[in-house]
């Protein structure tokens, strides 16, 4: 596989291609671009599509840099929205930042990697600079955005500032003299205005590729926190092994495409095995490369010792009852399972039990405001396909 192969890999959309090819001729490392908006303290699966891609020109020899979106957080990305996106502070924006490079570099090279933060540039512009930036697009061009026409026809708000966000992520890759941006394909106008403003600034103009948009745990949408149907570079090894598991056997094979970057031809050899049996190898090695093959292999022994066998997991989380409960010996289901922070809200929990999710000692349980007993024995809770827990015994 020749170079310019290697990177259509995977990919969606590649503009550009004939000056990218005269520019990987000259055998000269290239500026590879980008940019991440830290909204939120994790990176979803969703992001590793486009890191992986990232690493693969690292592993090309070119120079990746990584743009730390902490002003244009502070706009929101407009890109796939219907609404506008709530403010954060720029103190959680700096929390979540943070966190990002932590994660990011479990799939890029540190080494290989220049970190920015666009605030360098932006923080040190005044009004009429913004003014100067603002004539370079057209109200016009701004509504051939679908996500903006749409708004726009249903009388939806659209702010001035979001109309600039396509400008300012566009005005990055101008600083950086960008050779090649990547993003997801609901970023294809933010980059093409970075084209733009560097041919207006008779700069050579970056090429633009586009990655799928990974598909979530729904098989549906696509995986993001605000649709709750995501994976996170965080999450925890029996976490993420579960939720991999969880996904249909359709979904699974953009997994192994995108996620594990495995060939057509390997895939249609996975497709004659049998369905259980591969996406347990899917999960092992996703979870292997964000934990470690060890940690894996046991997720892999524990999920089927209660899926398979039907017998509870070795170990689980131990709580005693003064940790979930105060001075009274008797406490409400609900209020029980919430305290333990294993779930997102009470109200998951009070949607698992009457879905008919919730297992005491084996029992179903249907009444969130079933007054639980403190008993002298240990008493296991079972929550949904993954969750355990033992809330100790003792007087």
């Amino acid at each position: 596989m020749n170079t310019i192969e290697t990177i259509l890999q995977n990919t969606d959309t590649l503009i550009g291609r004939e000056s990218l090819e005269e520019q990987l001729k000259l055998k000269q490392p290239l500026k590879i671009k980008l940019g991440v908006d830290p909204t939120r303290p994790d990176l979803t699966f969703g992001h590793l599509v486009v890191f992986n891609k990232l690493r693969q020109f690292q592993d090309l020899g070119h120079q990746a840099i990584l743009i730390i979106g902490d002003f244009t957080t502070l706009i929101g990305d407009p890109s796939g929205r219907s609404s506008t996106r709530p403010v954060l502070t720029r103190e959680a924006i700096k929390q979540n930042a943070e966190t990002y490079l932590e994660q990011a570099f479990k799939i890029l090279d540190p080494k290989k990697t220049l970190v920015r933060y666009n605030s360098e540039w932006f923080d040190s512009m005044n009004f009429e600079d913004c003014l100067k930036l603002a004539r370079k697009m057209t109200v016009a061009r701004m509504l051939e955005r679908d996500d903006f026409s749409k708004r726009f026809a249903s009388n939806a708000p659209i702010s001035i500032i979001e109309f600039l966000y396509p400008l300012i992520q566009g005005y990055d890759s101008l600083i950086l003299e960008a050779d090649v941006e990547i993003g997801g394909t609901d970023q294809l106008f933010n980059m093409l205005v970075g084209r733009a403003l560097q041919k207006d600034a008779e700069k050579s103009e970056q090429a633009v590729i586009t990655m799928p948009l990974l598909v979530g745990l729904d098989g549906v949408k696509k995986m993001s926190k605000s649709a709750d149907n995501y994976i996170a570079f965080t999450d925890s090894p029996k976490d993420m092994f579960g939720k991999i598991m969880s996904i249909n056997d359709d979904t699974m094979w953009d997994y192994y495409q995108l996620l594990l970057e495995e060939s057509e031809t390997r895939i249609q050899q996975l497709k004659e095995a049998h369905p259980m049996q591969v996406k347990k190898d899917l999960a092992k090695a996703l979870v292997g490369r964000f934990h470690s093959v060890e940690i894996a292999e046991n997720e892999l022994s524990q999920f089927e010792q209660v899926f398979s066998k039907n017998k509870m997991p070795d170990t689980m989380p131990e709580f005693s009852w003064g940790q979930l409960s105060e001075d009274s010996d008797q406490a409400q289901l609900i209020n029980l399972m919430a305290k333990t922070e294993l779930f997102e809200s009470k109200g998951a929990v009070r949607r698992l039990i009457a879905q008919g999710g919730v297992k005491l000692d084996g029992a179903k349980q249907t009444d969130p405001q079933k007054e639980i007993t403190r008993s002298a024995d240990d008493q296991v809770f079972q929550a949904g396909k993954r969750i355990f827990f033992k809330l100790i015994g003792g007087k």
